[in-house]
């Protein structure tokens, strides 16, 4: 199991730990955000757009942090507690012999090009290959035509190692990624 940690802070970001406590806050930035995020993301039901569905959402969530098999993280300003400006996830989080995690994120469509996700993503990246989390490799899957996405994860350090043709059903269509994959560096051979 995981050991807990609340927050993670960066130089403009507080980072706050998954949690149902968040249920608002996370139904808002859902709404706020649903017709830019729509291209991105298959078809969500809805109650993720509301507090109550948040809420069970988010207890979900916490189950699966305390299983250690997920991580969760919302974004936000600091001093602006109640407004989230992105979440990020590791889920399927899975133990030995192949330690990896999928990542997710999203940042509210008003903060992207400002480098918030860069810096939030090298915090979270840290701390999933620190010993706390101890992965040694980090999975993301990212839609060909988003360009932006492809080159925030290039910047980060993820190779390109290949395409899932029809990978999800998103936008109504299914959709090709392109699979990209970061490895914990100095990662014993043994």
């Amino acid at each position: 199991m995981t050991p807990a940690l609340t927050a993670l802070c960066t130089e403009r970001l507080r980072l706050r730990a998954s949690n149902p406590a968040l249920a608002e806050v996370a139904a808002d930035y859902h709404r706020r955000n649903r017709e830019a995020h729509a291209r991105w993301n298959p078809p969500q039901a809805a109650s993720m757009f509301t507090t109550q569905g948040q809420h069970e959402r988010l207890a979900a969530s916490a189950a699966a942090i305390t299983a250690g098999t997920l991580v969760g993280w919302w974004l936000f300003m600091h001093g602006d507690p109640k407004r989230a400006l992105g979440q990020i996830h590791l889920s399927q989080i899975a133990r030995a012999p192949f330690c990896n995690a999928m990542l997710g994120y999203s940042i509210d469509a008003t903060h992207e090009g400002r480098g918030l996700m860069r810096e939030a993503l090298d915090a979270v990246l840290a701390d999933a290959f620190s010993a706390r989390i101890g992965l040694h490799r980090v999975q993301a899957n990212v839609r060909p035509e988003n360009t932006r996405s492809l080159a925030l994860l290039d910047r980060l350090g993820f190779e390109r190692e290949g395409l899932a043709r029809e990978y999800l059903f998103i936008d109504g269509a299914w959709r090709d990624h392109v699979l990209m994959a970061r490895r914990a560096p100095g990662w014993p051979a043994d």
